[in-house]
């Protein structure tokens, strides 16, 4: 059988993209092949749940224009799919004086992202959102929210099924080959024939993309994300979601506190170096992906600026009284007999070769393909508008 697409990678990215595909042309033939035998098990499957407004997104962004649009798209389709979320707001902290110009550029670029009821908030006013939170001044985003993303998945995976998507678990692909008129994409199975291809593949997007884009500038640097729990009884600290306010330099947001849609409250992630793609655990170890990291020019130029702070999130993610003291910085109550560990996910980063880590979202492709090379945070909130992105793409070649 010969498809018109086929999209690899069944999390939230793959089966979106699949769903705008169909919402376009229901009569497309669709495969879709996932390497593991579920769908959404990696990055989809271990974030924190949040429904990110888009305030911290460079104006005219691939990341602000699709978390904006994803944003309202996601509401839509959860409503519509009677699927829990809560718009609770957050608040995003400024802790020390010198936080606060970049707390102010912070407010600056969420209005112009379009973003309406955003309030600055004085040291006092911090108080009335949240009583037990340290902080010199903030910002309180009321567009946020929390969800459970893997039944957003879910609810995707059954809506395409019922349009006749075939979805192939267990088919880890190893090639694509391109010819004049199809493409084949070879799994360790069997090989597909198709007229276009979409890859979604997370940790393995460059792996993927090199397929077909042999001189791809980029690498996948995996960083794990570590988070602990506070314990029932402690759960009253926070009420809803806390931020630090950002380090500019870096496309990660610090560790934060974040109550959930199954209303426990989290606290983390950090942003460790993993030695395994798919490495949820510290002993976790892959020679491959770790080969691949440390053989990087990109990597070696990051690690040789900023050796200093790698460490530290090394030392954090040992022990557990300097993740807490990170921690105190927003809530100073909290204890580390507060905290019972959590789970942990891994963030795929991609990395150029000059060092640069991309921060805004990153696609690469022709009329026949398109491979998702970078899709971290907000990846989630922006899957719609991700997914119609590609769609128009591929569909007006």
């Amino acid at each position: 059988m010969k498809y018109d697409i086929i999209i690899i990678g069944a999390g939230i990215i793959g089966l979106a993209t699949g769903l705008k595909f169909l919402e376009k042309n229901p009569n497309l033939k669709i495969l879709l092949l996932e390497k593991e035998n579920g769908i959404a098990k990696h990055q989809t499957g271990n974030n924190s749940g949040v429904i990110h407004s888009g305030i911290y997104y460079k104006p005219g962004s691939m990341k602000a224009r699709n978390c904006i649009n994803g944003y309202n798209q996601l509401l839509e389709f959860c409503a519509k799919n009677d699927i829990k979320f809560d718009i609770c707001g957050k608040l995003i902290v400024a802790v020390k004086e010198k936080e606060i110009l970049y707390l102010e550029k912070l407010f600056e670029r969420g209005i112009e992202n379009g973003l309406k009821g955003l309030q600055k908030l004085t040291r006092e006013e911090l108080k009335d959102f949240e009583p037990n939170v340290n902080g010199v001044a903030g910002i309180f985003v009321p567009q946020t929210g929390i969800i459970d993303f893997l039944e957003v998945s879910k609810k995707y995976c059954e809506v395409i099924q019922n349009y006749g998507v075939d979805i192939n678990l267990n088919e880890e692909v190893i090639g694509i080959q391109v010819a004049t008129d199809s493409c084949e994409v070879i799994s360790k199975n069997k090989s597909y024939q198709t007229k276009k291809v979409v890859s979604c593949a997370g940790l393995f997007s460059d792996r993927i993309a090199k397929m077909t884009h042999p001189d791809l500038n980029l690498r996948i640097i995996p960083f794990r994300g570590e988070y602990y729990k506070i314990k029932a009884e402690r759960k009253h600290l926070v009420k809803n979601l806390i931020y630090p306010v950002p380090d500019p330099n870096f496309p990660f947001l610090g560790v934060h506190f974040t109550r959930t849609i199954n209303d426990e409250v989290e606290a983390g992630p950090n942003a460790v170096l993993a030695f395994h793609r798919e490495g949820y655990k510290k002993s976790d170890i892959n020679v491959k992906d770790t080969w691949e990291t440390f053989t990087w020019p990109g990597f070696l130029s990051i690690a040789k600026e900023y050796w200093r702070m790698g460490f530290g999130e090394f030392y954090r993610s040992y022990f557990k009284t300097a993740f807490v003291h990170a921690l105190q910085k927003l809530i100073p109550e909290i204890t580390k007999e507060d905290l019972e560990r959590g789970g942990s996910g891994v963030r795929a980063q991609a990395c150029d070769k000059s060092g640069g880590l991309l921060d805004d979202f990153f696609i690469v492709g022709n009329d026949r393909i398109h491979h998702v090379c970078n899709a971290p945070s907000p990846a989630a909130t922006a899957s719609l508008s991700i997914g119609e992105y590609i769609a128009e793409k591929i569909l007006t070649n």
